[in-house]
C-alpha cells in the first residue's frame, strides 16, 4: 500500500493553526514551530506517525510514574490517571492508523527534546516535581501546537483525528501547570520562564534526525 499521509497544498483553508489553539497556549510557548520543521514532517510521514505513537506511549508512562511516586496528592492522582488513560487510547488510535496505512511500527531513537529539558531538573522535591510538571506542560503544549500546524496539510481522516488531539493535549498542558503551581505557595513564574526559553532553543536549533519534537533540519 502506498503511503501518502499529507499533501503539500493546504487541504483545509477554513481553520489556521492560530484558530485551533487556545490563547493560553499561544501565550505559554515562546515561539511557533518553524516552517522548516513542517516541511521536514511533510517529507517524512511514516516517521511522523511512528514517533507520534512513541510519544503517546511515553506520555502515558510519565503519568503512571507520577501516580506511583506521589500517592499522597489526590488531585495529581486524579489528573494523571485520566491523562494516562487518554494517552494510551491515543497510542492505540495511532497504531490503528498506521496499520490501516501500511506503516510498520519499529523502534526509533529518541529525539534530544525531552532529555534537553530534563537535564535541568533540580534534585529534591518539591522542586524536582515542579520541574517535571513544567516540562510535562511544555511537551503537551508543543504537541498540541504541532498538531495544529499539521492539520491543514493532512488528509481528512488524519486531520479529524488530530483535531481531537488538539483539544485533549491543550487540556493536559493546563493540568500540568495547575499541578506545578499547587506544589508551593511561592510563585514559579521564573522557573516556568526558564524552561520555556530552553524549549524554544530546542525548537529552533538544528537536529540531524526528524522526530515529532525535533528542531529544524541541520
Amino acid at each position: 500500500m502506498s503511503i501518502r499521509l499529507m499533501a503539500l497544498k493546504t487541504a483545509d483553508h477554513s481553520l489556521s493553526a492560530d484558530d485551533l489553539l487556545p490563547e493560553s497556549l499561544h501565550q505559554f510557548l515562546a515561539c511557533p514551530t518553524p516552517d522548516a520543521w513542517l516541511q521536514w514532517a511533510l517529507a517524512n510521514p511514516e516517521t511522523l506517525l511512528i514517533d507520534h505513537a512513541q510519544c503517546e506511549k511515553k506520555a502515558a508512562s510519565t503519568a503512571m510514574s507520577l501516580l506511583y511516586r506521589y500517592v499522597d496528592q489526590p488531585l495529581l492522582l486524579s489528573k494523571m490517571s485520566q491523562l494516562a488513560r487518554e494517552e494510551l487510547l491515543h497510542f492505540e488510535q495511532v497504531v490503528g492508523l498506521m496499520e490501516k496505512r501500511g506503516v510498520a511500527y519499529h523502534h526509533l531513537t529518541a529525539s534530544r527534546y525531552a532529555e534537553g529539558l530534563r537535564k535541568h531538573l533540580r534534585s529534591n522535591d518539591p522542586e524536582r516535581l515542579i520541574d517535571v510538571l513544567i516540562i510535562g506542560a511544555l511537551i503537551e503544549a508543543r504537541s498540541c501546537e504541532r498538531f495544529a500546524r499539521l492539520i491543514p496539510y493532512l488528509d481528512e481522516e488524519l486531520a479529524k483525528f488530530y483535531r481531537t488531539l488538539v483539544k485533549s493535549e491543550g487540556r493536559h498542558f493546563e493540568d500540568y501547570l495547575l499541578l506545578a503551581r499547587q506544589q508551593t505557595a511561592e510563585p514559579i513564574d521564573d522557573r516556568i520562564a526558564f524552561f520555556v526559553a530552553r524549549e524554544a532553543e530546542l525548537m529552533t536549533t538544528p537536529d540531524t534526525a526528524f522526530r515529532f519534537h525535533s528542531g529544524v533540519p541541520a
